[in-house]
């Protein structure tokens, strides 16, 4: 889901005052908790207010696809060392994209100024799971089933037994290839970040969500924390098996790439990030009176300190990918996003507030996902050598490389328009979810919420 993605950035700041992201309404006086002390206080009624549209959250998705989609390819696009190690930390960039997720999934299902996630949203967990699952699930079938020619050729060209191939083709279409280190890359490799949302999702409406929002401002700082310090210690179990250091993926290839995968691909890392999201956009919705009075850091600072911690690998301090990841890009993101959702709110957003929600970049952002999902089985036919020497008779020089990118952002386009956006196919993803919840129904719930006690 997207944040209001039909209204333009000088629409959202105009009808965005200091302090809009106030709490809901309430029936009476009842007793709350003070967020700071923890002392019962007289909670005040308020006016009710509609949540904020944010539309810069999508433009940020643009900055984050680009990179992801020129690191995967580059090198068939440049001799250049520098640009090779610069842009081949697409797996730096993607912890981006969980942040995201889950900063939008706690932004929607939960309430602004109150301690608890948005009943409604959540009451049918089945429904909230498939709704989300069907978001993304139909586009990731229609490309799986045009390129599977493709796909199955390359399994018999590199003499692959017709098991494997079935594995491959049970793998992709269940998404269940982020659990399988050596099948996670099969066929369309960056789709093992939809395995890994799935996984994630079906643990939103009933375990994460709730807990996340019933925290105070002191918890959600907590779990932050221990989060991070979890996705930190994954990073170096990996980086002490391997090499701290890293003269960049191009050249420096993982002696173990199964621990690699693991480390990179594994749901429970990808549902770690996702709850860091979470936390913290609710930081952000329980800011009260006072703290929405305090100035607001300039998001432009944080967005280039999270994208100059790329820029480590041309110095002797050149981590590994795993080790930027989560010791500086996904903290820095994580303060970026809060401190551009809070200045979206302000009378007069920051430049980058307003760059980021513009039209141009709402859209593009927009377009993130079915770029995604194309952009690699397009560079298989024309870079990966079995399929484009048969194809074009050779692997597509440099030169190319610019056509190759063209032609990815205009097929997101055309997959945007004529299939995510066709109202035949958002019908039939919208009556699959609804069947698919009632025939699962009680699967993500307790026993004592089936029975209604």
């Amino acid at each position: 889901s997207h944040f209001g993605r039909k209204s333009t950035s000088r629409q959202l700041f105009l009808q965005l005052p200091r302090g809009a992201m106030s709490s809901h309404s309430t029936d009476g006086q009842k007793p709350s908790v003070n967020e700071r002390t923890g002392k019962d206080t007289l909670a005040i009624p308020a006016a009710k207010v509609s949540k904020p549209r944010i539309d810069c959250i999508d433009g940020c998705r643009a900055a984050l696809v680009l990179p992801i989609v020129i690191g995967h390819f580059i090198k068939f696009g440049t001799n250049n060392v520098l640009l090779l190690k610069l842009l081949t930390q697409e797996n730096v960039l993607v912890g981006g994209f969980f942040i995201i997720s889950g900063y939008v999934s706690g932004y929607t299902s939960t309430l602004i100024g109150e301690r608890r996630a948005d009943e409604k949203k959540l009451a049918q967990p089945e429904l909230f799971f498939w709704q989300r699952v069907m978001g993304y699930y139909p586009l990731h079938v229609l490309v799986s089933t045009c390129f599977s020619p493709m796909f199955i050729m390359i399994d018999r060209w590199v003499k692959n037994p017709w098991s494997t191939t079935r594995l491959h083709a049970f793998l992709n279409y269940t998404l269940l290839q982020a659990w399988f280190p050596s099948e996670a890359e099969m066929w369309n490799p960056p789709t093992w970040f939809l395995s890994a949302l799935t996984f994630a999702n079906g643990l939103m409406p009933t375990i994460v969500l709730p807990r996340v929002a019933s925290l105070s401002k002191a918890g959600l700082g907590k779990l932050l924390t221990a989060l991070t310090a979890i996705s930190l210690l994954q990073k170096l179990s990996y980086s002490q098996a391997w090499q701290f250091y890293c003269r960049g993926g191009f050249v420096t290839k993982p002696t173990s790439p199964l621990l690699w995968n693991v480390t990179r691909f594994h749901p429970f890392g990808a549902l770690v990030e996702i709850t860091m999201g979470v936390a913290a956009v609710r930081d952000v919705m329980l800011d009260d009176a006072e703290e929405k009075k305090k100035p607001v850091t300039n998001p432009l600072w944080l967005f280039l300190a999270s994208y100059a911690s790329l820029a480590l690998r041309i110095t002797k301090f050149n981590l590994n990918d795993a080790m930027i990841r989560s010791t500086l890009f996904v903290p820095l993101y994580i303060r970026f996003l809060r401190a551009m959702h809070r200045d979206c709110l302000t009378e007069k957003p920051s430049l980058i507030t307003r760059f980021f929600g513009s039209g141009p970049l709402v859209r593009l952002g927009s377009l993130a996902f079915p770029i995604f999902v194309i952009h690699g089985p397009l560079g298989q036919l024309f870079y990966k050598k079995q399929v484009a020497t048969r194809l074009w008779g050779r692997v597509m020089p440099k030169p190319f490389f610019p056509i190759y990118l063209m032609l990815v952002v205009l097929s997101g386009y055309l997959l945007e328009v004529g299939f995510l956006k066709n109202k035949a196919v958002q019908r039939l993803s919208a009556r699959l979810a609804q069947f698919l919840a009632t025939q699962t129904d009680g699967m993500l719930q307790d026993e004592r919420a089936l029975s209604g006690s």
